[in-house]
């Protein structure tokens, strides 16, 4: 590819924003709303269990109120209900017919795939998880507060309307906690979209599958019939009212603490009964859960180094029991606004076509139909990001990250607390502990994360177990486990930060201090980092203005109709905003430079991330490159991710999966951008 088509493509994108934003869905609340919000008080739900019967507690008359007063069906009936339906029977009929078979065996091949995937929810097996659940969260958890305002909200839509329940994704520790809370709160419970993995943990998975899990192939490789099963099985219960549906948007685990981007697949499958007019509306409740400390925050460290996953088994379970010995601090779970899917359709989706054609006929959906999803799907992610609870230990870790290697213990009080001050500004989540102050509540998440860092001779290191012991390799590895650590926490900062912080990048990369030069850079980085952090789609525009807004409300930076300039006020907040996001910077410039000299034969993922990882290793030895999260998986696919966005690096479908052919001369282009050699793009004036 011409590297000069990637400019022009840039700019192309960055005129279209304008066109875009005033058709789409709008992510961006209005600038007063983003500092002036009003959010529930929360209840610590773990309070009342310290001092009653665990027991007596699981075993309560639990009649928990349903859809407008029906009665729920049985597995089985929905079950016979999917294998009997028109969608199903279609797609049997046809598959019979192009494979030469008898239609009984494809019927009996569904089967066994709805044997494998359906839930089998018994009060029994719920009881015995409300017991033992109790146990173990009193044990791992200080406390487990929730919005009780957003409980009763979702009690009344329970009744109303199909729910979808969309949490976020940190820890498995998540849909564990939401049945939980759903219990406790005598609310339906969710039946639960869970990876087919859990199926290997004997005993465990068959608990889950009474408990409401519902189990889904990572893949389903084309293979018609498991769609037709699978997507019928989810329609066929929240048709019925039968329960809450549950699954994650991002798909997986975030191993860094980042919102992954979404997934539309059960997305697109659960707003189809809206679409052909099977139900009135559905409800999209997002769902933010914050983690003080997270469970497997090491074995994210080591995964995302290329340490491989543990497979999910029932021994790995019994192994980890020696965290119950461990404290893991506070949870909080938002439960978010029910979002009306009629609401978010209005005036923008024409369902008539759905009813020119029979319904049990499969259609792909219309161009406006993907893009409605996408633009719910990001959407429902904003909205869990903007109720994500920030700790204080937030605030150190992205202090401390910036003040390596050690940093004197009371330089840090004061950074965190300036810190503090704002994100508070910039609308960020605060929970500060009540009436504890500075020095007390650093001490408090220094002693919580003691894992990561400590307190030495008056000055905070992180804790790399060993110093300089041991060859230089192992050196950088610890280093790189405790760095990674710490960025799981700081990052839960980026969400707030993300635009004023790339204004600040932007003001540094461009040539002058024309806002036409600065917001070609913004919307340059903004596409860039993609991967790495959740944008609304087509308003780069908007989160420009957003990011500009709040620098000028700490007075960070002056606008005039031509000019964005930082002013000496606030040259530190500039600083720091750009030293956050320094890694990210930094890391994708190395990850370009190694495709863009070494990467000459067409390669696959699982050849790119080995390499790339041990060329950054090497840097790190030879002290060529501080840049340790460099060394992460993650980084490193969104990297190439973002390339490939960009037309610098070809993706190509092969029967075994993907490979990959670089552009060297465009990814040079790119990394001649990122380091300010050359102009991003030609500014464009009219679009300001």
């Amino acid at each position: 590819m011409d590297p000069q088509l990637v400019l022009r493509v840039l700019g192309f994108f960055s005129c279209l924003a304008v066109i875009l934003v005033t058709r789409r869905l709008c992510s961006v609340f209005t600038y007063k709303e983003l500092t002036s919000k009003k959010r529930d008080e929360f209840e610590d739900i773990l309070e009342e269990r310290r001092v009653s019967s665990d027991l007596r507690y699981a075993m309560k008359c639990y009649t928990p109120v349903i859809y407008k007063g029906l009665s729920p069906c049985k597995p089985n009936a929905i079950k016979s209900a999917v294998l009997q339906s028109e969608q199903v029977q279609y797609v049997i009929k046809q598959l019979a017919k192009e494979m030469g078979e008898s239609p009984d065996i494809i019927q009996e091949e569904a089967t066994e795939i709805l044997d494998e995937m359906g839930h089998r929810m018994q009060l029994g097996a719920v009881r015995f998880f409300a017991f033992t659940l109790s146990k173990i969260f009193k044990q791992l958890f200080q406390r487990v507060c929730v919005n009780e305002e957003g409980m009763q909200r979702l009690q009344h839509a329970i009744q109303e309307h199909p729910v979808v329940l969309l949490p976020s994704h940190r820890s498995y520790v998540d849909f564990l906690m939401l049945s939980y809370l759903l219990y406790t709160y005598d609310l339906a419970l969710p039946v639960i979209a869970a990876g087919i993995d859990f199926l290997g943990m004997k005993i465990v998975g068959e608990l889950l599958r009474r408990a409401g899990a519902f189990f889904m192939r990572r893949s389903f490789g084309g293979n018609r019939l498991y769609w037709a099963v699978f997507a019928e099985y989810v329609k066929t219960m929240l048709r019925s009212g039968y329960a809450p549906i549950e699954f994650f948007l991002e798909g997986t685990r975030s191993r860094t603490a980042k919102t992954l981007t979404p997934k539309f697949g059960l997305l697109s499958i659960v707003m189809e009964p809206f679409f052909k007019s099977e139900v009135f509306d559905t409800y999209l409740v997002p769902i933010s859960i914050s983690y003080e400390r997270i469970l497997e925050e090491s074995l994210y460290a080591y995964e995302l180094l290329g340490v491989p996953k543990p497979k999910e088994s029932t021994s790995g379970l019994l192994k980890a029991r020696r965290i119950l010995s461990d404290n893991f601090g506070t949870i909080h779970i938002y439960v978010g606004q029910p979002v009306s899917l009629r609401t978010l359709a209005s005036g923008r989706i024409n369902r008539c076509p759905y009813n020119l054609v029979p319904r049990h006929l499969p259609q792909k959906p219309s161009e406006d139909i993907q893009e409605f999803v996408t633009d719910v799907a990001y959407k429902m992610e904003l909205l869990q990001i903007e109720n994500m609870v920030l700790s204080p230990w937030v605030l150190v870790a992205a202090v401390l990250l910036q003040n390596l290697p050690a940093m004197e213990f009371e330089l840090l009080i004061e950074k965190t607390l300036w810190l503090k001050g704002l994100t508070q500004t910039f609308g960020g989540f605060i929970e500060w502990p009540d009436n504890l102050c500075a020095k007390k509540a650093v001490l408090s998440g220094l002693t919580l994360h003691s894992n990561i860092a400590g307190l030495v001779d008056g000055h905070v290191v992180l804790n790399d177990k060993g110093g300089e012991d041991g060859a230089v390799g192992e050196i950088v590895f610890r280093r790189a486990l405790a760095v990674l650590m710490c960025a799981t926490y700081r990052n839960q900062l980026l969400n707030v930060f993300v635009r004023p912080a790339l204004v600040a990048v932007a003001l540094q990369m461009a040539p002058s201090f024309r806002k036409e030069e600065v917001y070609s850079c913004f919307s340059f980085l903004r596409d860039v980092f993609s991967d790495e952090f959740i944008f609304f789609p087509g308003i780069s525009l908007k989160d420009f203005e957003e990011g500009c807004f709040l620098l000028t409300k700490c007075d960070a930076i002056q606008t005039s109709q031509q000019q964005i300039y930082p002013t000496d006020k606030g040259s530190g907040t500039v600083s720091f905003l750009s030293a956050m996001f320094r890694p990210f910077v930094e890391g994708y410039q190395l990850i370009f430079r190694y495709l863009s000299k070494e990467m000459k034969e067409a390669f696959t993922e699982k050849q790119f991330i080995p390499a790339v990882r041990n060329f950054v290793f090497q840097l790190l030895e030879k002290g060529s490159t501080q840049c340790y999260e460099a060394l992460s998986s993650d980084m490193q696919k969104n990297a190439l991710s973002a390339l490939v966005q960009l037309g610098a690096v070809k993706k190509k479908k092969m029967p075994n999966g993907f490979t990959y052919n670089v552009n060297q001369e465009a990814v040079s282009k790119i990394l001649d951008m990122f380091d300010a050699r050359i102009p991003v793009q030609k500014p464009v004036a009219a679009r300001l």
